[in-house]
Order: C-alpha cells, then structure tokens, then sequence
C-alpha cells in the first residue's frame, strides 16, 4: 500500500470515529486500511474505498451560493436569463420578480441545486430527500408532467431558461388550480413547495418554517420588483443588444 492509499485511509478513519463509537467499535487501535486485511480479500481495499471516499468528499465540499443584494445588477451580468424571465412573463403573465423570487430561494441560482444530504448517525452525509434538481429544484415527476404539458421533451433542470418557463407554468397552474394570484408571491411560494393539492389542504399551516420561507420570499419579490422599476428599461436595451 502506497503512501497515498495510507492518506487517504487516515482522512477516512478521521471521518468515521464518531459514527463507529456510537456502535460500539473500539476506536483506540481502530485503522480503516486494516478491514482490508479482516476478509483476506485483495479487493476489499478498492471496494471499501469507493463506497466511503464519495460521502466523505460529499461532506467537505459544495457550491457556493450567489447572495443577491440587487436584482438589477446580476440581471446586468445574465443577459439570457433576464431575458428568459422577460419571455416566461409574457408567454405566462407572471411578473419576473415573482420568477426570480421563487428560483433565488430555491437555488441561489445555481444550475445544480439540489436539497442537503440527510446524515447517518448525525455526520455522515446520506441520501437526499427527494430528487429535486436544477435552478428551481424541481422533481424529476413534476418536471416530467410539465414536459408533457408543455410538449418542451428536451426542457433540462439545470438550464435557466428551461427554469424560468417551467416556474411561469407551474404559477399559472397555482392560478387554475388554487386560485392564487400570479402576483401573490407568498401563497404561490407555498403552493411551490406544498403542491396544489397540499395548498389546497393548508398543509402549510402546519409548518412554521415554511410560512417563515414563504414570508422571506414575498420580501424578496417586493424588492425586485422596485429594483427591476428602476433598471428594467436599460436591460431591455441589452437583451436587444445580445441578439448580435
């Protein structure tokens, strides 16, 4: 065994101590190299390797999100995604700061949002709650029933523009099915996060944390749409500008 298997085993053996002490394991010669040896199996080390090395990245590392002082400015900086906002609130007629409200919460804009890990015995990362993927997290069920309303079959979780036009139709869904305002980015933020059948239930009333979301989210709404009043004009000059 090389001098970098033996780091790598020690970075692992590190990260598994508390889990292995709360079942029981003696951690005081405890070495995570030495299970290679316990079933005499050449390929132990490999296989072991593999399954933990993943969880222990998965817990060092993750994308840092984009914190939004100013609509304007990073609308400024994402020509397209401006413009696909622009496109979702006309063919839809949702406001684009309700658009972006929504996705900001959902993602931060990161094309690869995803929700946390859960965690085994309280530290190593786990599996995920849900499938949820992309710019505005959506289910990969959610997503397949607005490809197929849509006709949009080659639409991508992790594209903006495919983004903003699936959050324009699940709203105008919110608006049919629920009776929500297209503008009312609180109640449509939690029938977002609750389903139409779930906002219809008020599921939400029982969930503090997501009214204080939903809250946070109507907040930011308001305020990109007085930041967006203010620039809106010269960022429509630059989505022009972009087609050449």
């Amino acid at each position: 065994m090389n001098n970098h298997q033996n780091a790598i085993f020690h970075q692992i053996t590190n990260f598994l101590k508390t889990p292995l002490a709360l079942l029981g394991v003696d951690l005081k010669n405890f070495q995570f190299n030495k299970i290679c040896h316990f079933a005499n199996h050449p390929y132990l080390c490999k296989g072991l390797t593999l399954l933990f090395l993943p969880l222990f990245l998965a817990g060092c590392f993750s994308t840092p999100a984009i914190t939004v002082d100013n609509i304007c400015v990073l609308m400024d900086e994402e020509v397209r995604w401006y413009k696909a906002v622009k496109t979702s609130e006309k063919k839809y007629g949702v406001p684009a700061y309700v658009q972006l409200a929504i996705i900001y919460q959902e993602s931060h804009f990161e094309s690869d949002a995803r929700p946390p890990r859960d965690s085994l015995f309280g530290i190593i990362p786990w599996t995920r709650p849900s499938n949820a993927y992309g710019f505005a997290q959506v289910k990969m069920e959610t997503w397949e029933w607005y490809q197929k309303d849509t006709g949009n079959y080659d639409a991508m979780r992790d594209k903006f523009a495919d983004a903003a036009d699936f959050v324009g139709w699940y709203i105008s869904k919110s608006k049919k099915l629920s009776k929500i305002s297209k503008r009312d980015a609180y109640n449509q933020y939690l029938a977002y996060h609750e389903g139409h059948g779930g906002f219809n239930r008020k599921t939400y009333k029982e969930k503090d944390w997501l009214i204080s979301v939903a809250k946070k989210v109507e907040g930011n709404a308001k305020r990109y749409q007085r930041q967006l009043q203010q620039c809106s004009a010269q960022l429509d000059k630059n989505s022009v500008w972009s087609y050449f």
